[in-house]
Order: C-alpha cells, then structure tokens, then sequence
C-alpha cells in the first residue's frame, strides 16, 4: 500500500448511485488520508438525480461525479488502487479486472435505491437508507488502524464491515 494517501474505488454495474455515493461520501470523510474514486462495468453514463440530491442535502460534494467505465482505471497513468469495494451484487458476480498493485478488495453489498418503485417517498427514503449504510460502513473503514494492521486481519475486518446488518 501507498505511504501517502489509500486510492480507494466503489464499484457498481451501472455507476449511477451507489458507487457514486460512496465516492462522494469518502471523499469528504476521508479527505487528505484517501482519494476516492468509482465505476461501472456497464456504466448508465449518468448520474442518478436522486443520489446527487441526497448528497448535496447532507453536504457531501457532487461536483466532478460522473458515470464511467472501470475500464479507465485499468489504463496507463490511471492510478493503482490499494482498496477496491463492490457495492452492488451484481457487480460482486461478476469477474473483475485483475487490478494492478493487487489492492485490497469487499464486498459491501448496499441495496439498489434506484430499483425502488413507489411514491417520490419511497424513493427517496431508499436513496437516504443506501446513503446512511454507506456512511456507517465507510466511518467503519476511516477507523481502521491502517498503519498497524496485518493484511490478513485487514481482509477480515473489510469483509465484516460488509456482512454488517444495516450498516
């Protein structure tokens, strides 16, 4: 892993919410101590309306997020990932890119707040639930010992950040 700050990536298939918001959220929560990043497999190539504005009323940056492809991270001059977190199911079953530098990697499964139908309601409490479970895990994360852990109990305490109910 790095001396300076961990890269950090979301993954989701479609790149529209999930791994958008975990971008945002590490983004400010872990400022000066990670980079955060996020991608697709399938990318929508947009940004879900609702993600952004759930974001921006709990005053996590949406500037700059965009829908892209993981393929952007495999090219030279990308920058090597120490973690990479799967967000959505999908995303988990599918075989992933051999990532360079061998980074970290978990499943942290969120439900798909954009698969909700119902009211604007509805919705938009599940985007709120999908915001807090990825904010309970990433806080989780910051609190890690990263300069002290061994490797074998950081891929455990990763994989049980993400079996946490309700995180």
């Amino acid at each position: 892993m790095t001396n300076g700050a961990f890269n950090v990536l979301f993954l989701c298939t479609g790149n529209s919410a999930r791994s958008i918001m975990g971008e945002s959220i590490l983004r400010k929560d872990g400022a000066g101590r990670f980079h955060a990043y996020s991608a697709g497999s399938h990318p929508k190539g947009v940004v879900n309306a609702l993600a952004l504005r759930i974001l921006d009323s709990y005053g996590y940056p949406i500037d700059g997020l965009r829908s892209k492809s993981w393929d952007e991270f495999l090219c030279a001059g990308a920058p090597a990932m120490d973690f990479v977190f799967t967000v959505c199911d999908s995303a988990a079953g599918e075989t992933c890119p051999v990532w360079p530098g061998q980074p970290m990697t978990a499943h942290w499964g969120t439900e798909d707040p954009a698969a909700v139908e119902g009211s604007g309601v509805e919705k938009e409490r599940a985007f709120v639930q999908a915001f807090k479970f990825l904010c309970n895990r990433i806080g989780l994360f910051l609190a890690l010992p990263l300069a002290s852990i061994d490797q074998l109990s950081l891929r455990r305490r990763l994989r049980e950040i993400g079996d946490l109910e309700g995180a």
